[in-house]
């Protein structure tokens, strides 16, 4: 049986990456290398969030480093924040949403323990949109769950996979 090398939290945050990591309970965590379709739609969906800054203060956010616990650090595909940015570079507070897109490459397992963290920590919405089969799911306490369209009641936010899809 193998043991992983553990790391402080604050090594974690010094290092390096060829492509940007996760740290989770003392260990590094590779994230999937995203192609062209992933970042495609991490663009749209960021885009649009960030079209509503100015009206409805919701700030679209690619990539960002968030600090979940204090062991646990995550970077969601795309995230928005409600009101107004955090004052720390690395956020310690839940956005009103996540969303992961997911890669050929991901795992189920690793999948659902990060969606789950996310919940835990009071991530309101938690997107995950699937560019292979072209489906949208919701992660909520009961688990996730496919749904015909993204959105967000408070805010003038809904996409449809079919919207989305035709736009890459």
């Amino acid at each position: 049986m193998s043991t992983k090398t553990q790391i402080r939290s604050e090594d974690y945050l010094r290092m390096t990456f060829e492509h940007d990591a996760e740290f989770v309970h003392g260990e590094i965590v590779e994230r999937s290398m995203p192609d062209l379709t992933h970042s495609r739609i991490q663009t749209l969906i960021a885009v649009q969030f960030e079209s509503l800054r100015q009206a409805h203060g919701l700030f679209g956010c690619v990539e960002l480093r968030m600090n979940l616990a204090p062991d646990v650090y995550r970077i969601p595909d795309v995230a928005a924040i409600a009101g107004k940015l955090p004052e720390r570079q690395l956020p310690d507070q839940p956005p009103l949403v996540v969303v992961e897109i997911l890669s050929k490459d991901d795992r189920h397992l690793d999948l659902m323990q990060k969606l789950e963290e996310c919940r835990q920590w009071g991530v309101p919405h938690i997107w995950v949109i699937d560019p292979s089969t072209k489906r949208f799911s919701m992660y909520t306490e009961l688990g996730l769950q496919n749904v015909s369209s993204l959105g967000l009641s408070e805010y003038p936010f809904q996409l449809t996979p079919a919207e989305l899809f035709a736009n890459l």
